[in-house]
């Protein structure tokens, strides 16, 4: 029990660190939430001009997440298996929900793909290789990175459970679990994309 009690609420902290809004307002003394699509994340924070912010931001979103997964798994190895894998993939979940809902913005965050990335990494980094060549596919051939972002999570799991070192209920759920949070983000780029107003990558033009 105790591993589990430090584990998530240090996954959710590291996970709520909003790096995207406090570079933007480090370097550039602005607030990326009144830019653009109002999205802390990379993505937008490129989009507004800061390209290496925004490769910076994507960085330390990712390096977040997978320290997030890499201290529950330190913290959960005396307790063996199932517990010392399913904590980790909790602590995944917990990460990812706090970059989506960060309690130092009033819970409005990202859309949680970088700190997807980041946890996935360290849960099952030959199945991250598949996806991202997935999604930097289909990002080439529509140039559309939410369509990208949205189909890499919902193909996620199928790829992943077939090598999970175990398969209870808590896994299975954790490895769902954040795939639909971040479709569940992707909401209103899921509607554009249904009506043809989605930006393209490399256009010019955003969307709030």
């Amino acid at each position: 029990m105790t591993a589990w009690l430090l584990s998530i609420p240090i996954a959710y902290l590291l996970g709520s660190i909003p790096f995207g809004y406090i570079l933007v307002r480090l370097f550039r003394h602005e607030d990326i939430r009144a830019t653009g699509s109002g999205n802390i994340g990379a993505t937008n924070v490129v989009r507004s001009g800061a390209k290496g912010l925004g490769i910076l931001t994507l960085a330390l979103d990712a390096f977040k997440g997978y320290a997030a997964v890499f201290i529950a798994g330190h913290i959960a190895s005396p307790s063996g298996l199932p517990q010392s894998y399913e904590i980790p993939v909790v602590a995944a979940l917990a990460a990812v929900l706090g970059h989506c809902f960060p309690v130092w913005l009033g819970f409005r965050g990202g859309k949680g793909v970088a700190t997807a990335l980041g946890v996935f990494l360290a849960l099952a980094p030959l199945t991250v290789l598949w996806v991202v060549l997935l999604f930097v596919v289909i990002v080439f051939f529509t140039r559309y990175i939410s369509l990208g972002s949205i189909v890499a999570a919902a193909l996620f799991p199928f790829l992943v459970l077939p090598h999970a070192p175990v398969h209870t209920m808590i896994v299975i759920a954790g490895y769902v679990l954040i795939p639909l949070v971040v479709i569940f983000k992707h909401h209103q780029n899921i509607r554009r994309l249904l009506s043809g107003t989605e930006n393209r990558f490399g256009s010019r033009k955003v969307t709030v």
